[in-house]
């Protein structure tokens, strides 16, 4: 996933993916809820929640670029944020009615009528700009660079914000977005407020002797990609803040992924498999992941313990990420109330 935490060699493999399954690596679509194996909700309705009182651009404003450069920004009129998770922070700060266009990742319900703007994430410079932006956020991973030279060529202030890989990232991130935006103030409210409902949900995580084990498996069937999460996987944060081992890390896999293979999956020995909602759709169901050599001799195969998460919010790091962790949790321990 060229704008989340998959990066690196996985980029092309999930390009790749995407183009020959038809969907996003964010493409999870919510809104009706996503049932685990265990019969838990593993979602609720595909919306994020913008802050109760905004405040106004400040504008111009002159705000470093995580490539290096440094960019003014003079209007937030017609803005494209360039990932799912850009957009999720933009509209939570306010400025949703702002935004003219959204990656394939953005899939929450206030954005889902904009136009695309990339094709198996890669953007298309051409589309981008036939919209008349005045901003343009990307991720350190958007590409391909030239698309972004010919936006920057155009004259559109773009402006990179350095990718996530952890829940300590969802801060910084937060203060980047609402500083090239003119909205400081807005975002130490959102920075707080996402601080604080983690927190929350991260104390009630049931007390247990032993920490559950869980392999993050990427999976994509149509396009028979089948991938063991380690340690740059970006789910690692996640699972540690959910009061879970991630097993891929925990057996040695120091890069971000690698191919599914029964010695991995032995090694690893996970106790639960999480798993995208799209991803475990597109091998069918969990029927379909146990038939993946080595998934069900696993302790979580043959228990058939499988985890789920919307692929638009999983890796995001952003405002919902309080939600991610609470599924998560509700899934390995009962569901939280």
């Amino acid at each position: 996933m060229r704008r989340t935490r998959l990066a690196g060699a996985l980029t092309a493999v999930l390009a790749l993916a995407l183009g020959a399954t038809g969907c996003g690596g964010g493409g999870g679509n919510g809104s009706g809820g996503k049932e685990s194996a265990s019969g838990t909700s593993a979602a609720s309705a595909d919306r994020i929640e913008p802050l109760a009182a905004p405040a106004a651009p400040r504008l111009p404003v002159t705000v470093p670029s995580a490539d290096g450069r440094t960019v003014t920004v003079t209007s937030t009129e017609r803005i494209v944020p360039l990932s799912g998770s850009l957009n999720e922070i933009v509209f939570t700060l306010g400025l949703g009615g702002q935004v003219v266009a959204r990656d394939i990742t953005a899939t929450f319900e206030q954005a889902e009528k904009l136009p695309v703007v990339t094709r198996a994430h890669d953007v298309s410079a051409e589309s981008v700009l036939s919209l008349r932006p005045t901003l343009v956020l990307a991720e350190g991973t958007t590409g391909p660079a030239e698309a972004i030279a010919q936006i920057r060529d155009a004259g559109i202030p773009l402006v990179v914000v350095k990718p996530a890989k952890a829940l300590s990232d969802v801060g910084s991130r937060i203060e980047a977005v609402a500083a090239a935006l003119g909205v400081p103030d807005s975002g130490s409210t959102l920075e707080k407020r996402t601080e604080e409902r983690i927190g929350a949900v991260r104390k009630a995580i049931p007390a247990r002797e032993e920490k559950p084990r869980v392999a993050f498996l990427y999976v994509r069937g149509s396009a028979a990609v089948y991938l063991l999460g380690g340690a740059e996987s970006g789910a690692s944060s996640l699972l540690e803040a959910a009061g879970a081992i991630d097993a891929g890390k925990e057996s040695g896999l120091t890069k971000d992924f690698t191919p599914i293979t029964s010695e991995a999956l032995a090694k690893a020995a996970p106790d639960a498999i999480l798993v995208m909602s799209k991803g475990l759709d597109s091998v069918g169901g969990v029927d379909g992941l146990v038939k993946i050599p080595g998934v069900a001799e696993t302790p979580a195969g043959a228990a058939r313990r499988v985890v789920t998460v919307d692929d638009g919010v999983l890796l995001n790091y952003g405002p919902r990420t309080d939600q991610v962790l609470k599924s998560l949790i509700g899934q390995l321990y009962g569901e939280q109330k």
